[in-house]
């Protein structure tokens, strides 16, 4: 299997220097390094990676800003945050604007993993964030959900479409999607087309609740 293109950005030279190093060792190609925003971007736009690590907070542009500017440029790599800091807007942006999201302290735990997981089309955090306040929230949203919509997500999880749950549950599509704008009204979502796949996709375990 052929292992992706890393680009590396972060401020501190210890820190950049070991992740180097570290997934290097690892059998991963890290085809460029930035200490700065600014820098990410553009040496980003030229080399094309498949995988881009981002410190949160550097000079000049944050992390995230790099990201959204990548995104703004139709530029596509996987991108992963990095940061010592718990964030509820970054986790907001799992799925949306980034790709996985690792505390500092966990970084050589979780990169690989993270890295495996994001190639594979999906989203990561933490297990640090999973466990923290802005998660569990999830099960205080699922609660108020009726039995109809905990099942309409449950068919959504197994990659059922609005016109196959209607066949399944023997109603209307219109009523389906009536469902699922009401489900992504309780989760408090954004109403994009993927916007309860890529919940669920974060939310792993909202349906054993």
């Amino acid at each position: 299997m052929i292992k992706p293109k890393i680009f590396l950005a972060d401020d501190h030279p210890l820190i950049l220097e070991g992740n180097k190093v570290f997934l290097e060792r690892n059998g991963f190609s890290v085809i460029g390094t930035a200490k700065n925003g600014n820098e990410a971007f553009n040496k980003i736009s030229k080399l094309q990676p498949d995988i881009v690590i981002l410190d949160m907070d550097m000079p000049i542009i944050s992390g995230l800003e790099v990201a959204k500017a990548l995104k703004a440029k139709k530029i596509g790599p996987k991108i992963i945050i990095l940061t010592l800091f718990k964030k509820v807007e970054l986790l907001k942006e799992i799925g949306n604007t980034i790709d996985g999201y690792i505390l500092k302290e966990d970084a050589l735990d979780e990169i690989i993993n993270c890295i495996q997981i994001v190639t594979q089309g999906k989203t990561y955090a933490s297990q640090k964030l999973q466990k923290g306040m802005f998660y569990n929230t999830m099960n205080t949203k699922t609660a108020k959900l009726t039995p109809t919509e905990k099942k309409i997500l449950s068919l959504i999880d197994k990659n059922l479409t609005s016109a196959q749950i209607a066949e399944r549950l023997f109603i209307s599509g219109r009523t389906v999607e009536k469902h699922r704008s009401n489900i992504i009204h309780k989760l408090q979502l954004d109403s994009g087309h993927n916007a309860l796949i890529l919940w669920l996709q974060r939310n792993p375990d909202a349906l054993d609740t």
